[in-house]
């Protein structure tokens, strides 16, 4: 008769349960990195907008409406003239929690303003949901 080879139950669960452990440990220490990386990406993102705004603004003279909004970039708006682009060579990203970002043209201090509302996707907040501005940025 053959010996069989192989993992007991009782070896698999205790597998398993190890493994649980270290998830449950090392879990919440990945999350806190992973946290201020993403409002890290919302600030380099917004960067690269103001990048390509200023671009735009060198070839047509002013800055894309509140209305034509960020897509702009992308796509040449009807009633303007100088412009060259696109000025963004991918499509527009959504902030790193999926929502749209906000411009506006003019913005409180002239210009414009680009915001990411963050985790919760509303003004305001702290953590997570806090506000990344252009004019912070």
């Amino acid at each position: 008769m053959k010996k069989q080879t192989g993992f007991t139950m009782m070896e698999l669960l205790i597998v398993l349960v190890i493994i649980g452990l270290l998830a449950a440990l090392v879990g919440p220490t990945l999350y806190k990195q992973i946290s201020p990386a993403k409002a890290s990406v919302a600030k380099a993102q917004i960067q690269n907008f103001m990048s390509a705004l200023d671009a735009y603004f060198i070839d047509t003279g002013k800055f894309p409406s509140s209305q034509q909004g960020l897509g702009a970039l992308r796509d040449k708006p009807s009633s303007v003239s100088g412009w060259n682009g696109p000025y963004l060579q991918k499509e527009l990203p959504s902030d790193p929690w999926g929502n749209p970002y906000v411009y506006r043209s003019p913005g409180r201090n002239g210009g414009y303003e680009i915001i990411s509302y963050g985790s919760d996707g509303a003004a305001g907040g702290e953590g997570d949901a806090r506000d990344i501005n252009s004019w912070e940025s």
